[in-house]
């Protein structure tokens, strides 16, 4: 019995950090420890919710009260992971890897550990080797587009309005200081299938001023 518990703590280190580890190299908000002490974390609280039952046998306790309050509760800690970057909101699918590696570690607390390893498993290639599938979808694969343009109010506006009116969908936006009156401003974009990238740099070198450095496809 007191083997049971060190190897359920010991799987919920590596399961954990298996996950945490993709976003510890990705310099994400949560990385390899965060990622790992979330799914030990939820380890002890399942095998804290088995010892109950045996502790109070005449009385027994609800054994998913103690889990379902980490599934609720780790809303908190995902929610610090989530940062907004001007137009930009990053750190999403931390947090959802947070849950992900609290519920797996319920599974291993329980003991279903075919669930736990299968869910790691699922979890690595979703953010791992989906990551890369994106490029090849069309409709999801990142455009860059670079811009030297007017330091005056109101170009990002007039920018962004030609974008929507050609169902072009924006990523991030980055602006930085230019040439004398000029501003440079990087845009990650994601074309509808079947578009012309050509039409939207044609689009763009009609607003005065503007000039497309380069039009990436």
């Amino acid at each position: 019995m007191n083997w049971e518990i060190i190897i359920k703590l010991v799987l919920a280190m590596v399961f954990g950090g298996i996950i945490g580890l993709e976003r510890e190299i990705g310099n994400r908000p949560a990385g390899f420890r965060t990622h790992t002490l979330v799914c030990m974390g939820s380890v002890l609280v399942m095998m804290t919710s088995e010892f109950l039952l045996e502790a109070y046998a005449s009385n027994p306790p609800d054994p998913a009260r103690l889990g379902a309050q980490v599934i609720s509760g780790i809303g908190f800690l995902g929610a610090g992971t989530i940062l907004k970057d001007g137009s930009r909101v990053r750190g999403l699918t931390t947090a959802a890897s947070l849950w992900v590696v609290a519920c797996i570690g319920l599974a291993i607390g329980v003991g279903f550990y075919l669930g736990a390893l299968a869910a790691t498993l699922l979890s690595y290639i979703t953010l791992v080797l989906l990551k890369k599938f994106e490029g090849y979808v069309p409709g999801l694969r990142d455009h860059e587009l670079s811009l030297e343009i007017p330091n005056t109010p109101g170009q990002i506006a007039k920018i962004t309005n030609i974008l929507a009116a050609l169902n072009v969908r924006v990523r991030d936006i980055k602006v930085e200081p230019g040439k004398e009156e000029l501003t440079q401003a990087y845009f990650k974009l994601v074309f509808p299938p079947g578009m012309d990238t050509h039409v939207l740099g044609a689009e763009l070198s009609r607003l005065e001023g503007v000039s497309v450095l380069n039009d990436e496809d």
